[in-house]
């Protein structure tokens, strides 16, 4: 069975980064076949230049390419780089330091309500420097792997990836806000 849309795809890979400049590439990344990656093909899982890789590999079909930058997770953008009030962070005066210290990537929201995650850089007694980049923003990202397995993707699939109802509901009909019966436990 050949890679496409709706499909079940379980992959191993390696993922290197760098490598400019003459220096070596970086395994950034290892999907092994004790734990591969595993997705429903053309459903916005994965980056769209990664997919486009694999689409129509079979089970044990090997692959080797490199996504620019431009087409993984964008170049580098200095603006995303934010001085924040540390008082944003603080609760009762003070910030919670298992969570907030430097290099740790915590979840935040814009004022528009749009949720980001955000690495934070330095913890200043006034601000906070915040990166709102994609961890690999401005990395080109080569990817050796092997295609393990392609299959029809089940309900159990759609539920455990789409992390709703395989029914289609957002939250099933007769759902009353406790976990009802027919409904595979997907209310709360």
């Amino acid at each position: 069975m050949k890679i496409s849309a709706n499909k079940f795809v379980s992959a191993t890979y390696d993922l290197y980064v760098g490598g400019e400049d003459g220096t070596q590439e970086e395994l950034m990344e290892k999907a092994t076949e004790d734990r591969p990656l595993s997705f429903i093909f053309g459903t916005g899982m994965m980056l769209e230049g990664f997919e486009s890789h694999l689409a129509e590999l079979e089970p044990d079909a090997t692959f080797d390419f490199v996504l620019p930058s431009a087409e993984a997770y964008g170049e580098f953008i200095e603006e995303n780089v934010v001085d924040l009030p540390r008082s944003i962070f603080e609760v009762d005066g003070k910030i919670d330091e298992d969570i907030i210290f430097e290099n740790n990537t915590v979840p935040m929201m814009d004022s528009n309500g749009n949720h980001m995650n955000g690495t934070i850089l330095t913890i200043g007694t006034e601000t906070i420097k915040m990166d709102f980049n994609h961890p690999l923003a401005g990395e080109d990202l080569h990817f050796i792997g092997k295609v393990v397995e392609v299959r029809d993707a089940t309900d159990a699939d759609l539920k455990q990836f789409s992390g709703s109802c395989s029914c289609g509901d957002d939250c099933c009909s007769d759902c009353s806000g406790e976990e009802a019966s027919g409904c595979g436990g997907c209310c709360h």
